[in-house]
Formats: C-alpha cells, sequence, structure tokens
C-alpha cells in the first residue's frame, strides 16, 4: 500500500480558523498603536508651535522688534514664526515650518489673547494659543481640542 501524504481537510481548517483568530487579536493592537502614534506626534507638535509662540513673545518682551500695539507682543499668525522677523539686519526665525495636524490634516485651531478661552473662532489679532479642531476623544477619554 501507498502511503499518502498531505493534510486532511479538517487540519486545515483548524489552521485557518487559528489563523483568523490570530489576524482578528492583532488588528486592534495595530489600529491602537497608529492611533496612539497619531496622538504622540500632535502631542509633539502642539509644544513645537507653543513653544515658538513662546519665544516669539519673550524676544518681543525683551524689545529686540517692535509688535503691533493691541497684539501684546504675540505674533500676527504663525505664517510669522516661519517667515520671521528683522533684528538688526538679520531675520529672527522661531520654527522652520508649521506642522499639519496629524488628526485632522487640517490647519490648526487658534486663539488670540482676546478670544474666550473656550471660543471656536479666532479673533484675528494676534496667536496666543493653537489647538487641534477635531471633536474626537484621545485613547485617554480627553478631546483632542482640549490639549
Amino acid at each position: 500500500m501507498r502511503q499518502q501524504h498531505g493534510f486532511t481537510l479538517i487540519e486545515l481548517i483548524v489552521a485557518t480558523a487559528i489563523l483568523v483568530i490570530l489576524v482578528g487579536m492583532a488588528f486592534p493592537v495595530y489600529r491602537n498603536s497608529i492611533v496612539r502614534q497619531r496622538e504622540h506626534e500632535l502631542r509633539e507638535d502642539l509644544w513645537t508651535i507653543r513653544d515658538a509662540i513662546d519665544r516669539y513673545k519673550d524676544a518681543a518682551d525683551r524689545g529686540a522688534f517692535q509688535t503691533k500695539v493691541d497684539s501684546q507682543n504675540y505674533p500676527p499668525d504663525l505664517e510669522t514664526l516661519v517667515k520671521g522677523v528683522d533684528v538688526a539686519g538679520k531675520k529672527l526665525k522661531f520654527i522652520r515650518r508649521i506642522p499639519v495636524d496629524p488628526i485632522t490634516k487640517q490647519e490648526w485651531g487658534m486663539r488670540s489673547m482676546q478670544d474666550d478661552k473656550d471660543s471656536d473662532s479666532w479673533g484675528g489679532q494676534n496667536v496666543f494659543d493653537v489647538y487641534c479642531k477635531s471633536d474626537q476623544v484621545a485613547l485617554d477619554g480627553t478631546k483632542y481640542k482640549d490639549w
């Protein structure tokens, strides 16, 4: 008699079922790692922009350059942080580029000193703070726009 080598139909079904279960368990972990990476990027981007705003204000407070009277020494817009300001014939830049919001892939929400703390519209006088415009909830239960 000849011996036949191979798998039975039952063995193939069991192996496929095990594989489907393992992939089903790995998918949520993979999806959460992508969300966690975007949240990390959001935190870094917010810190970078806010740091540039603070450095602009510090330089303006020290009298390194002139600002508008009603601006309270904050930048008029985010683009000013990239283009820089003239200080004694040199360009003083505060950030290389404005990062894109990793959650919404759109522009940042902005607040001026004159705006309400919870306002969703920018008055346009200056840029005191930036925030994410997303209403989604982060993995830690907070809203992205509150970061």
